[in-house]
């Protein structure tokens, strides 16, 4: 099974977390249904271009947050991820960009009216422009 994770190695975000949080992304959006067979920690590693222990803790973190589970000689599969869990998920990441947006936006002195105006500017350029989006 070809998963779409893309690394970015001039990252300074690690390698592991790059995997993690896209591949939790694939499961919360249903891109990677429920009861799917994922590669092996050594193929997926292998098709990745990373280590086995790389891959080991991405799927030890998405377990322990109950996203996989691991059938002992059979593999990992991808768990049922409820409603809640999926609507907490967007959340979170909404917020947490929005937060490392208003971070940076600090950082450069912007007003809080100039972050503000920015932030509309954009909502209204993604959501109605006229490619055909919202």
């Amino acid at each position: 099974m070809w998963i779409p994770i893309q690394i970015d190695e001039n990252s300074a975000e690690p390698m592991y977390h790059q995997i993690e949080t896209q591949l939790r992304s694939l499961i919360i959006n249903g891109q990677i249904e429920e009861n799917t067979l994922l590669p092996s920690i050594r193929e997926f590693a292998s098709g990745l271009n990373c280590s086995v222990i790389t891959v080991r803790r991405v799927y030890q973190d998405l377990e322990s947050e109950g996203l996989l589970r691991t059938k002992q000689g059979t593999g990992t599969f991808v768990a049922k991820v409820g409603d809640s869990k999926r609507d907490t998920f967007k959340r979170e990441s909404v917020v947490d960009a929005l937060g490392k947006a208003v971070d940076v936006a600090i950082s450069v002195q912007c007003s809080e009216e100039d972050i503000m105006r920015i932030f509309l500017d954009i909502v209204t350029h993604k959501y109605h422009s006229e490619d055909g989006k919202e």
